[in-house]
């Protein structure tokens, strides 16, 4: 394995259902459309749900989905993002003509690959965990009881599973294979998606001085996944990373300021903390990188 060829010959495959319908103005179209459907998702699955709920409880739940800090909160969150990639699905075959599958790529083969990645993840996660350096500094801090985090658990696996698969459908299936099927060139359609992916994660109101470096980190990783993507020809290995990369991130050991709800642990600094999150930010560059090799190395692409 190569680390830097690039052996993209399995995105053509990938590419090629996109290419029936390749004009700028529908992806264009396309995007509005996914926001507007995913808007539209939302307010009838959750405005009926909150209807049978009653004010008091809706507006509880609604205020933790602002900042994901309860386990309720963090649900809404996570399973309202699960939207976009049907709202990906409707538009693909709404206005280009063609199975919404086709965002995934085959889907046998995208399984198989998402198995063989999250096995390597797996087995990445734990070395890591048991070897040095052991600790974060200072202590971890206790998010919930152990037990009733176990009890979370699985529900918190899937719906942190629908949030990954989603964001992948829309970013590096939807807008990656359109732009694909437009431009040849891999620095359009690997780093406009990307791109687009950093500013998602750009909150100055919530990460203060560090936002930009948490972008630019959700930019890189974007880059990562499309890589990734046009190397294997389907989806499954990027869902794959990006669910074990979130699971880490919202469900073993979160930042306390948001999306906290259904960690185990919190850190004992938040997202703001520029002194803090300057430490920690190369460190989490780095197992990002980890991670894309490792999932290169288990599929031998």
């Amino acid at each position: 394995m190569k680390v830097f060829s690039l052996n993209y010959g399995p995105h053509d495959s990938f590419v090629a259902p996109a290419r029936g319908a390749p004009q700028l103005w529908r992806l264009g179209l396309g995007i509005v459309l996914v926001a507007g459907i995913f808007l539209v998702l939302s307010q009838i699955i959750f405005g009926t749900l909150f209807g049978l709920l009653g004010p008091e409880i809706t507006g509880q739940i609604t205020r933790d989905g602002g900042t994901g800090q309860t386990a309720a909160g963090m649900f809404l969150v996570l399973l309202q993002l699960g939207l976009l990639g049907v709202a990906s699905g409707i538009v693909c075959v709404i206005l280009h003509k063609r199975g919404a599958l086709t965002l995934i790529g085959p889907f046998g083969l995208a399984f198989r690959q998402f198995t063989v990645v999250a096995v390597a993840m797996l087995v990445l996660s734990v070395a890591l965990w048991l070897l040095p350096p052991y600790g974060f500094g200072d202590p971890l801090v206790h998010n919930m009881s152990t037990g009733r985090w176990l009890l979370l658990l699985p529900f918190a696996l899937i719906a942190v599973l629908v949030q990954s698969g989603a964001e992948e459908v829309f970013f590096r299936g939807y807008i990656q294979q359109q732009l694909a099927a437009r431009f040849r060139s891999p620095l359009i359609w690997l780093a406009m998606p990307a791109i687009l992916f950093g500013l998602g994660h750009y909150l100055p109101e919530s990460a203060g001085s560090n936002a930009g470096m948490i972008a630019l980190w959700a930019t890189v990783f974007g880059v990562l996944m499309a890589d990734l993507t046009a190397r294997t020809g389907t989806l499954g290995p990027a869902i794959a990373l990006h669910f074990f990369n979130n699971v880490s991130a919202m469900v073993f050991i979160s930042v306390p300021d948001e999306m906290s709800g259904l960690a185990l642990f919190v850190l004992p600094f938040g997202i703001a903390d520029e002194a803090q999150m300057a430490m920690w930010l190369p460190v989490d560059f780095a197992l990002m990188v980890v991670g894309w090799l490792a999932a290169r190395l288990a599929l031998r692409v």
